[in-house]
């Protein structure tokens, strides 16, 4: 009995290897972050099409980062490699839409969350964003109207599919000085040029 407490107490421990969980943990994670390309929360959310990860990972990336951070470092890039893989034949039109999406939801926490803060600098001036009447893309007008509010501009988003006379009339009742419209279809670009007459004929 006294040999087998010796082997238990002293002999045993020497031989055995200690435990690896902290090491499985490590390469665990690291073989996450190489799979996932060392993309965030917030990316993989976007590329994958998550509405609701993404409005949870990017609620959680304001606590810590600014939406100009968020937008240039983390919906960009993500964005970017959605295109990508749409144009590489990777990914097809339902992806793209859920991406857009998912990047969406995003884009309404940012726009909450500098509502809130909106009191915190004295606003520049005010500028009409719309997409042109008969398209419904609207990811680069989200981007570009983050980007200005961050700024302090009072950006009147007027939304998608938005008809020439609509823009005349917002810019007629708020006095906005400037005005930016997207196009992403070719066949849509009669529309922009429609606006842009009108906008000259009524608010020169």
């Amino acid at each position: 009995c006294a040999e087998y407490i010796r082997f238990a107490t002293e002999v045993l421990p020497a031989v055995t290897p200690a435990p690896a969980t902290t090491t499985a943990t490590t390469a665990t994670k690291e073989t996450t972050a190489t799979t996932d390309g060392g993309k965030s929360p917030l990316q993989r959310a976007i590329i994958r099409g998550l509405k609701t990860e993404a409005a949870e990972a990017c609620a959680a990336l304001l606590q810590t980062e600014s939406p100009l951070q968020i937008v240039n470092g983390e919906i960009v890039p993500a964005l970017d490699e959605v295109g990508r893989a749409y144009e590489e034949k990777r990914s097809f039109l339902p992806q793209l839409l859920m991406s857009a999406e998912a990047a969406k939801s995003a884009f309404e926490k940012i726009k909450a969350h500098m509502l809130v803060r909106g009191g915190e600098s004295a606003k520049k001036c005010k500028i009409v964003l719309a997409t042109v009447h008969g398209d419904i893309h609207d990811i680069g007008k989200n981007i570009v109207g983050s980007l200005l509010e961050n700024y302090g501009f009072e950006v009147l988003d007027l939304g998608r599919d938005v008809p020439a006379q609509t823009v005349v009339d917002c810019v007629e009742k708020t006095g906005a000085p400037l005005v930016g419209l997207s196009a992403l279809m070719t066949t849509t670009l009669p529309s922009m040029a429609e606006t842009v007459a009108l906008l000259r004929e009524k608010t020169p």
